[in-house]
């Protein structure tokens, strides 16, 4: 059996490979690990508490009953916050001094997965040790607590309040003036999302704020920017911004339809952060596949990159151990550590739009900064993918580099999570970048096949 937790907590199928059981065993290791692990230490005398919520899909509601009788069997108190983005159950955990947190999503997935994803005190995600702790200690004998000692259930109604209280706090500027389109992805965001940029002064318009239970991320969301760009072009609006089911990402289109991604709103925001003095090193973390117009772009500016592994995790990772204060992923999780410990969609369109309303610039305009470069993605199957330091294979790949010089890139690496080889290409124009790709390929081929 493989590793139980993924890149982002336990996802699968839910009441398929994610049961009401699995779930119910995951929470109670849950607070002994981090029990063991001193998460609730300063705190005798009192139970843990644990902080819950949940996006908006119909399993989210048996899989939450079933952690919180896990987390009140082991002896957790716990408030349950309801339908909140996984950076609003990340901040509460913070501010109601939780000893953990715990959401129910599975984040950009379709509605029927759902996911399991822990957080440790104050917020933060749990390190890959703490997580193979987790799963160690899963149906392993241990005293239940009885009477007195079980843990109390109590909602917490405030959270979403508290939550946008806090979003706003972080602005520069007001949003007076602007009108933005909002793709809540009928998830975690939808009243949440439209009720911050509203409070923040922007005219909101909503498409996808109606979750049922069964309709989230259905053609809709940051996935799925069709209908986004189509309302931002017929409703006139400056632009527009879309969430992911548990909103800890973000993506924009310009008032012309044109998408924004997270390397575009990267370099945006670590331009005015830079402007405030609020960039730690005037350094911004993104992972190796941030297109290279991006990292010319922030060298031109005078702006450092320190780049990581794919996934927000190794971003946080990052600036954490270097203390830097913005980071992301081209998908649009960003993460601007003085106010989140996750990336956080929301908090992320309040700030591209407040730099929107602060310069008097189009969205278009500061987006212009990062000019992408072409880029070709091929997935090779049925190659050996652990032999990717083959020698033959990183000699063909330096030979392609020295041809692509400075406006060019090879990025050629095992998938995690499929048997694949991914050869990523970037060129000054699509012809090169499709040719020197196809050649790579062939050499993958030859020599992992």
């Amino acid at each position: 059996m493989g590793r139980l937790f993924g890149t982002d907590g336990v996802r699968g199928l839910a009441n398929g490979e994610l049961t009401a059981e699995l779930a119910l065993d995951l929470a109670v290791a849950a607070a002994h690990v981090l029990g063991d692990t001193g998460g609730f230490a300063g705190h005798e005398g009192r139970k843990p508490v644990a902080v819950v919520g949940n996006d908006s899909r119909a399993s989210g509601e048996f899989l939450e009953a079933a952690v919180v009788a896990g987390l009140l069997s082991a002896g957790v108190d716990v408030w349950r916050v309801g339908v909140l983005p996984t950076p609003a159950v990340a901040y509460l955990t913070a501010a109601l001094d939780a000893d953990l947190g715990v959401m129910l999503s599975a984040s950009h997935n379709p509605m029927p997965d759902n996911g399991i994803k822990f957080l440790a005190r104050g917020g933060h995600k749990l390190p890959d040790d703490v997580e193979d702790a987790i799963e160690a200690r899963m149906n392993e004998h241990w005293t239940r607590p009885v009477g007195a000692g079980v843990g109390r259930v109590t909602r917490h109604d405030e959270g979403a309040r508290v939550y946008v209280d806090h979003l706003l706090s972080t602005l520069p500027h007001r949003l007076d003036g602007i009108t933005v389109v909002v793709d809540g992805a009928n998830g975690a965001a939808s009243v949440v999302g439209p009720e911050a940029l509203r409070r923040a002064g922007a005219n909101v318009i909503e498409i996808h704020t109606s979750p049922t239970g069964l309709n989230i991320n259905d053609r809709c969301g940051s996935t799925h920017l069709g209908d986004l760009r189509a309302a931002v072009v017929d409703r006139k609006a400056h632009a527009g911004v879309a969430f992911d089911g548990d909103a800890d990402r973000c993506l924009a289109v310009d008032a012309d339809g044109h998408v924004v991604d997270g390397d575009h709103v990267l370099a945006i925001l670590g331009l005015a952060m830079r402007e405030r003095g609020a960039l730690v090193k005037d350094t911004v973390v993104a992972t190796v596949m941030a297109n290279l117009g991006f990292k010319l772009a922030l060298q031109e500016n005078a702006l450092e990159v320190v780049e990581t592994g794919v996934g927000d995790r190794y971003v946080l990772e990052a600036m954490r151990e270097g203390g830097y204060s913005l980071g992301g992923e081209q998908s649009g999780h960003v993460i601007m550590s003085d106010h989140a410990t996750t990336g956080d969609g929301v908090l992320t369109a309040l700030h591209l739009l407040a730099r929107v309303a602060e310069t008097g610039r189009s969205l278009a305009d500061l987006a212009s900064v990062v000019q992408k470069l072409p880029q070709v993605l091929i997935n090779v199957r049925d190659v050996d993918k652990d032999r990717v330091d083959d020698p033959g294979l990183l000699e063909a790949v330096a030979a392609a580099e020295a041809e692509l010089g400075r406006t060019g890139r090879v990025l050629l690496r095992p998938s995690g999570t499929e048997p694949v080889v991914r050869v990523m290409v970037e060129a000054a124009t699509k012809e090169q970048a499709d040719e020197v790709a196809d050649r790579l390929v062939d050499v993958v081929k030859a020599t992992l096949g």
